[in-house]
């Protein structure tokens, strides 16, 4: 368990079929678009290049976060966090423990989109030395928002830390 803000105690473990219902609640009080159950139980149980992880506060599913990692590119799918234990890292602490699992399974770079009206995740993923590399347009469908693109060399001093 690891304290968060002085105030949740979690643990980060694999994401497993039981987490689902949870994972999908807090999917959708987080996205315009939120991903089905069928979606992240097949990228669990058929996708071999998928790799999530969840927090956990006891029991209870809080965040969590997902990548793909083909070859030596990490690519993350989603991070997300129950709107009640937002402001506290626990985003950051997904993100970290993302990158470490992609350095561990050998990648050396790791890729995301973001939303540019999403500035909190921007910043973050700023902080943890993610450059701004490039647009997509019209990326999300429900809104036609563009995507920023976002890379980090994972083999970079400023990730190791």
């Amino acid at each position: 368990m690891r304290e968060v803000g002085g105030t949740v105690d979690y643990r980060l473990t694999e994401m497993k079929l039981e987490h689902i219902p949870e994972v999908l609640a807090i999917e959708q009080v987080s996205f315009p678009t939120p991903w089905s159950q069928q979606a992240f139980t097949y990228e669990i149980t058929q996708n071999n290049f998928a790799h999530y992880v969840v927090a956990l506060e006891g029991e209870k599913v809080i965040g969590y976060a997902g990548m793909w990692l083909v070859l030596d590119e990490a690519h993350i799918t989603n991070v997300a966090v129950h709107p009640n234990y937002r402001g506290k890292k626990l985003g950051l602490a997904l993100m970290l423990e993302a990158m470490r699992q992609a350095i561990l399974r050998g990648a050396v770079r790791m890729t995301l989109e973001v939303r540019p009206s999403n500035t909190v995740a921007r910043e973050l993923y700023k902080k943890l030395g993610f450059k701004e590399k490039g647009l997509r347009k019209r990326y999300y469908t429900d809104t036609n928002e563009d995507a920023i693109i976002m890379w980090v060399d994972l083999r970079s001093p400023e990730t190791q830390s």
